[in-house]
């Protein structure tokens, strides 16, 4: 919570900043930034003097430039004890809209809040309310040990049964086996994917079903998650159910209970023809659909399908309907984490620039995740034009850079964020705009502030030639993979000059540039190692492939050039996440 905090100070440039949750009789501050010590030890602050309860009561954003000039907040405790005078708060919410708490940016200075700031804000309240649900669901989650207390004493007496009568032994001990499974199996599961993958082997023994289908649930609709690993028939049939089309699991759905079809007979008798014919098709013949339940609401269904006739006596139906209990539980973690991860990528994908508007170069860019979708990159691209020689003229220079920070989480896309925003300052403040200049400032601030940054990334600055019609390029290379030339001709050169990465271990280091004339018509190709990196792959040859095909397409209208070089056949376990930005000269 203070990372949220703390990333809302450097977004928005700010002294103080909070995540707030509101109570009876307090504002709790789990994350703060910029509080004075006498304040931030208690990590709670007087409900007079909060103006995070205005959100939290109204679920709205509150956004004040100047609160001494607000008729509702000039008196506010908070202007005057805490030196509250600009103010911007959001609210967090879950998934279904309840209002959490808020997260608020405060200057002691009268400010105009921009839509980028406050967008930035927005972005940042998404991850911090999903994280939010996480750490709520996880403290729920813990109340559930007793059940699992509870199963195992369950286990242990039918083990104890099994010595009576051989056959009741053995099915209470696949039932007992099936409650231990689902609680340990279960109980470290990161994803949906995840969660189907260890429910297939998580029915065995006596009674085994044929299939079990995880279906979970999305406003009027019923979404089979698919086996990763391997295919079924059954899911390739019917990925989607609308609520009210005539199936035992939309029946589950819609009357939020547990729904059994012994027989052929009884489906016939009780659900649509397209059911029927389905059941017949995938050779099923009893099924019994259970509803699955979270703490709050129902996430889905669980299909258990037999192929031959079975009778699901009443000590079955308890074993599977609390075994049904830790999938609702796996779900409903596996949903916050999804969806953790899916605002992460939006958060990522937002901080990449738009690609600036020029009449003299064309330029395009391709940002494309890792195939495994837990995985957030630090592969960024930036592009803006340098500020022109005379007041009112035409932009003199384009700066461009493509890098790559290391690590797949948000700690690497939140640093991504900070060495992007701090290397473009390092840019503008040193005239003439030397990459090689910029990249030595950016090593001595990492090398001082608090920062953990370490990867690669090219630097370049892309302007007329002095004299001539021609284009120059400067560049500097912090240990990323060479930018590769194409020239009309269809040659393709590697740009090979580098430098040693970027790490604070390594200090501050005295970086060096390179220039090149590119004849008219020229292709500049910018990317990360993702393109060329592969499992089992000589990384030398995957280079060498790019350089044929840049020499082949290289002539084709950019956004097309792209797409053919970043849809290579390549692993489809990819780790990594790819950029690849594109350049052509007139």
């Amino acid at each position: 919570m203070d990372r949220f905090a703390r990333l809302v100070s450097r977004l928005l440039r700010v002294p103080v900043a909070f995540v707030s949750l509101i109570e009876d009789d307090r504002q709790v501050l789990p994350g703060l930034f910029g509080l004075p010590e006498s304040r931030a030890g208690s990590r709670a602050l007087p409900l007079s003097h909060s103006l995070c309860r205005y959100v939290v009561a109204t679920g709205q954003p509150l956004v004040v430039p100047d609160t001494r000039a607000d008729d509702r907040l000039r008196t506010h405790p908070a202007v005057a004890d805490l030196g509250v005078v600009a103010y911007a708060g959001v609210p967090l919410t879950d998934a279904d809209g309840l209002v959490l708490g808020s997260l608020c940016a405060i200057d002691h200075e009268p400010r105009t809040w921009s839509d980028g700031e406050l967008a930035d804000l927005e972005d940042l309240a998404a991850a911090c309310g999903a994280e939010l649900c996480l750490r709520i669901l996880s403290a729920q989650s813990r109340s559930v040990q007793q059940v699992l207390e509870t199963a195992r004493a369950a286990a242990e007496r039918a083990r104890s049964d099994a010595e009576r009568l051989e056959h009741e032994a053995q099915a209470g001990m696949d039932h007992a086996e099936l409650l231990l499974r689902a609680s340990e199996e279960l109980a470290q599961t990161s994803g949906l994917e995840d969660v189907r993958r260890r429910l297939r082997d998580l029915f065995v023994g006596v009674g085994k079903p044929s299939y079990v289908g995880l279906l979970v649930a999305d406003k009027d609709e019923l979404h089979r998650i698919a086996d990763p690993d391997i295919e079924h028939a059954v899911e390739r049939e019917f990925l989607t159910l609308p609520v009210d089309s005539g199936f035992p699991s939309t029946r589950a759905m819609r009357e939020r209970r547990a729904v059994f079809v012994p027989d052929r007979e009884a489906l016939v008798a009780g659900y649509s023809p397209k059911a029927v014919g389905f059941f017949d098709r995938m050779g099923f013949t009893t099924v019994l659909c259970l509803p699955l339940w979270g703490s709050r609401a129902l996430l889905g269904v669980l299909a258990v399908c037999w192929a031959k006739r079975h009778e699901v006596g009443v000590t079955e139906r308890a074993t599977l309907t609390a075994a049904s209990g830790y999938i609702a539980q796996a779900v409903e973690r596996a949903l916050y984490l999804d969806e953790r991860v899916s605002v992460a990528r939006q958060l990522q994908e937002a901080m990449l620039t738009d690609l600036p508007l020029t009449d003299h170069v064309e330029i395009s860019a391709l940002y494309q995740p890792a195939a495994d979708s837990e995985m957030i990159g630090g592969d960024w691209y930036d592009a803006y034009h340098l500020p022109s020689a005379s007041r009112g003229g035409e932009p003199a220079a384009l700066m461009v850079t493509v890098g790559d920070i290391t690590g797949h989480d948000m700690h690497a896309a939140t640093i991504m964020g900070q060495i992007r925003s701090m290397l473009r300052q390092a840019t503008l403040d040193h005239p003439p705009y030397s990459p090689a200049t910029a990249l030595t400032a950016l090593d001595a601030a990492c090398s001082v502030l608090p920062i953990d940054a370490s990867g690669t990334l090219v630097h370049a600055r892309l302007e007329l030639a002095d004299g001539g019609p021609g284009w120059t390029l400067t560049w500097s290379n912090a240990g990323h993979p060479p930018p590769l030339l194409r020239t009309p001709d269809g040659r393709v050169t590697t740009l090979v000059e580098h430098d040693v990465l970027l790490h604070r271990g390594l200090g501050p280091f005295h970086r060096t540039e390179a220039r090149r004339d590119l004849p008219p018509g020229s292709t500049l190709l910018f990317y990360t190692d993702g393109l060329i990196e592969r499992r089992g792959h000589d990384i030398d040859v995957s280079l060498a492939q790019l350089v044929a095909l840049l020499a082949r397409h290289g002539d084709r209208p950019l956004p097309e050039l792209l797409h053919r070089l970043s849809n290579r056949p390549a692993d489809p376990a990819a780790g990594d996440d790819v950029v690849v930005l594109a350049l052509r000269v007139p």
